[in-house]
């Protein structure tokens, strides 16, 4: 796989409630991180004292997070809704030459900021809240 644009790493969106994905509008910089919890199940009969994990047990969860320009566009607004309303609608996220990442998740923080002699701008936390599905590029 060669280098890809850190540009391509989208946050989505769905807008409507119907599957309408649209890209956080004004996004500068995004991340998603993948997270397994695990059960350790180590006891006095692990071979030589090693700990020993079970298999398939644990929490998953994924995180979101994103920084961008403030351009009061759609998205924006609908960023405010999910956020004050305490929805949980499908976001997506598309990484380049890898694939897309689709599923519910829970906007936790949402902040704005701006100089005097600068852009708003704002940062935008959100944590999964249900299954994730992936789909391969």
């Amino acid at each position: 796989m060669s280098a890809q644009n850190g540009k391509d790493l989208l946050i989505k969106m769905d807008v409507s409630g119907a599957g309408q994905f649209e890209t956080l509008a004004g996004l500068r910089a995004s991340r998603i991180a993948f997270n397994a919890e695990t059960v350790d199940v180590t006891s006095l009969e692990s071979q030589g004292g090693w700990r020993e994990l079970l298999a398939g047990a644990g929490v998953k969860s994924a995180s979101l997070t994103g920084a961008g320009v403030f351009k009061d566009a759609q998205t924006d607004a609908r960023a405010r809704e999910v956020f004050f309303n305490a929805q949980m609608p499908d976001f997506q996220v598309v990484i380049p030459d890898f694939g897309t990442v689709e599923g519910p998740f829970q906007l936790t923080a949402i902040e704005y900021a701006g100089n005097h002699d600068g852009e708003a701008t704002y940062e935008l936390s959100l944590a999964s809240a249900g299954a994730l599905s992936f789909t391969a590029a």
